[in-house]
């Protein structure tokens, strides 16, 4: 383990913990192995990466990461409304995660928000948009780029 500090493209060993502000843990690995990324190859939001510059090996921090530094506010363009007809017989539910085809044919999900008889309102945004997060992390260990 080296004990220089997190920079720009530094190869870091975390154990870390993303929380909703109510203390609900939506993502962690305390309990499992580390994980191991390079800063910059894209593996980490942007936003997440630039809080723990400076950071070394042994360092344990947390971070209130904002919606704008973190999965981006809303966007009210991502909201769709659909017939219910597409639907068929599907059970709704608030909440219900439907996986749509995109323009490349890949994979995007939907959660729906709201329906009705004659319509079905989906949201696209990311289901963590608007939230401001708490990002808890220890740092293992840090390699330099050299």
């Amino acid at each position: 383990m080296s004990s220089c500090s997190i920079a720009e493209n530094s190869r870091v060993t975390l154990h870390f913990a993303i929380k909703l502000m109510n203390g609900q843990v939506v993502d962690s690995n305390f309990d499992s192995e580390p994980a191991s990324f390079s800063m910059g190859d894209g593996q980490m939001l942007e936003g997440f990466e630039r809080v723990l510059l400076g950071l070394s090996s042994g360092d344990e921090k947390q971070f209130e990461i904002l919606p704008e530094q973190g999965f981006g506010m809303t966007n009210p363009n991502n909201m769709q409304t659909f017939p219910r007809s597409q639907f068929k017989d599907m059970e709704l539910e608030p909440g219900l995660v439907i996986s749509f085809s995109d323009a490349g044919n890949g994979e995007l999900p939907g959660v729906v928000s709201e329906f009705n008889d004659a319509q079905v309102t989906v949201d696209f945004n990311h289901p963590l948009a608007g939230q401001t997060l708490l990002f808890d992390v220890k740092i293992v260990a840090v390699e330099s780029a050299e």
